[in-house]
């Protein structure tokens, strides 16, 4: 595992409830994202971030570590190539908390590779960037249109 950490915080004007529904409903992220979360949630389980691309790529694999609906997910994180090999997993937390007339997400993702670093720094913001808009307005970020 690697030791860099990254943190990413922001304000959604939307209800916890429909955060995490963003959040594990491949429906809606494959809306906001263009990949689709998919796991049955339960602390243990498999999950996969497949690709909305026609082919169904697995872009990322990982466990379930927490689930707590419409407060907490934590996942394992690792390249489809990696995951037998647990010490290229990184942690990935994704809290959610009411803040006054909006919520509060943050997403920390840690034990990162200097290579995971720099990719998940820019992915990161473009993905909740892409969620807030989403969720507010209804038109997701077409980053990858």
């Amino acid at each position: 595992m690697g030791t860099e950490k990254f943190v990413y915080v922001t304000y959604i004007a939307a209800t916890p409830e429909k955060i995490w529904q963003a959040l594990i409903d491949g429906d809606l992220t494959r809306q906001y994202w263009a990949h689709e979360n998919v796991s049955n949630w339960k602390p243990g389980a498999d999950w996969q971030l497949v690709a909305d691309d026609g082919k169904h790529t697995v872009h990322q694999v990982g466990k379930v570590q927490e689930s707590v609906p419409n407060k907490r997910l934590v996942l394992t994180w690792a390249n489809p190539a990696d995951v037998a090999d647990l010490s290229k997993h990184s942690r990935l937390a994704i809290d959610i908390q009411v803040a006054g007339d909006m919520t509060r997400l943050t997403v920390t993702h840690e034990q990162l590779t200097p290579e995971m670093y720099a990719r998940i720094t820019t992915g990161w913001p473009i993905v909740m960037s892409s969620l807030k808009s989403f969720l507010e307005t209804g038109r997701p970020y077409k980053f990858w249109a």
